[in-house]
């Protein structure tokens, strides 16, 4: 039976309450699985990491989807036929949904909150890097659920080893209507040959900013920079393509080499950009251009054209985010329609790639495939249809 939008809301709103009141104990366990970490990358422990402003933001979030409109049942077409018969197609939950991820206890909240009010059950399988946050986080949940007379069920937390996730996989044994995997492309492609559900990719980055002959350079250096101001993020900037017809390229790109090695990256370029700054580093191009870095590596290389630069992309990157810098807009409509990226930005920071910037107030993950939804999936995206019709006996001829 649908849950109504107020049961709904109501356990959000405990919810909510809850988080906040128990910010100590949330940061009390991350500092657990901190001191756990040993020697994991540094940006997993970006991730990791929970403090006031990570507690606030998941409170913040909560309160936003509790303001969204709820979209399980709406009548998305309605049809009266010919022969008495009603025909309404609405909007469904999937049902439930399996998300794994790493390290960020936030999507302990996040996920789960989008998932819950379109009206699916969601089970969280997160990093063994993460467990005592997320035991607590859900903790939270299964009470703001309890609280409510709510099934404690429509969120769960998997606390399972390796082999019996292998087993949930391969035989699905928990009956998942969808997978989600956020994870690196290792996961994901584990995932893909182990499981027959159907996947849901939120893959991985590798975005590109395309600074054209027709630009404001000053936009351009604030846009990359700020583009690598979060390393650990898939919406971080690892590439940067300057078309050779910059006026005066040489200088603009020595003040971008300057102030990017003063935030501390790590600046490699192709031989044509090398030429133009020699404190830029050699690089194997090839080698780099298919790669997330999700670290202070950044590539520059130069080309021919809007063309090249389209083809370029498509060619390497993760299919997140792309960004041109340009004055014309023609020529940034041209490269909006045809670069294969779920998000297109027009002299705009790629870091905006983020379902609470998109006003989803929270997402389940950033999807880079075409089907079913692309780009930041929250609850209005965590849905598919049904056809309900009602008649009075009527048949067919």
């Amino acid at each position: 039976m649908m849950l109504s939008t107020k049961k709904k809301n109501d356990v959000l709103k405990d919810l909510a309450l809850l988080i906040a009141d128990e910010s100590a104990e949330i940061i009390a366990a991350n500092q657990k699985d901190l001191e756990k970490a040993g020697d994991l990358d540094p940006t997993l422990v970006d991730r990791l990491k929970v403090d006031e402003k990570k507690v606030k933001g998941m409170v913040a979030s909560v309160n936003e989807v509790i303001g969204l409109e709820d979209p399980e049942g709406q009548v998305l077409s309605a049809y009266d036929h010919p022969n008495g018969m009603k025909v309404e197609n609405r909007v469904v939950p999937f049902g439930k949904i399996l998300i794994i991820y790493e390290s960020r206890p936030d999507v302990t909240i996040e996920a789960a909150v989008s998932a819950f009010k379109s009206g699916n059950k969601i089970l969280l399988k997160g990093g063994k890097e993460a467990r005592q946050s997320n035991l607590v986080l859900v903790a939270l949940w299964q009470k703001a659920l309890a609280q409510n007379g709510v099934a404690t069920d429509y969120v769960e937390y998997l606390d399972i080893d390796r082999a019996t996730t292998q087993k949930l996989l391969a035989e699905n044994t928990h009956n998942l209507d969808l997978i989600i995997p956020r994870g690196g492309e290792g996961l994901i492609n584990y995932i893909k040959q182990t499981t027959s559900v159907p996947l849901m990719i939120s893959g991985r980055g590798n975005n590109f900013v395309y600074v054209d002959e027709n630009t404001d350079f000053e936009m351009a250096i604030d846009i990359i920079l700020n583009g690598k101001s979060r390393l650990s993020v898939c919406n971080a900037i690892d590439k940067v393509l300057f078309n050779k017809n910059i006026p005066e390229l040489a200088s603009k790109l020595s003040n971008l080499v300057t102030r990017a090695e003063a935030i501390g990256l790590d600046i490699h370029g192709d031989k044509n950009v090398i030429a133009l700054d020699k404190k830029i580093k050699a690089c194997n191009v090839e080698d780099l251009m298919p790669q997330e870095f999700l670290s202070e590596k950044i590539l520059f290389a130069e080309v021919d054209s809007l063309d090249e630069a389209i083809a370029t992309i498509n060619k390497y990157a993760g299919g997140h985010s792309a960004v041109i810098v340009t004055t014309n807009k023609d020529t940034a409509t041209k490269f909006q329609y045809q670069v294969d990226c779920a998000a297109v930005y027009h002299n705009a920071s790629s870091r905006f790639t983020d379902g609470g910037q998109f006003g989803f107030g929270a997402e389940i993950a950033i999807s880079t495939q075409k089907l079913h939804f692309r780009g930041p999936v929250g609850l209005a995206q965590l849905v598919s249809n049904k056809w309900f019709i009602s008649g009075d006996g009527q048949t067919r001829n």
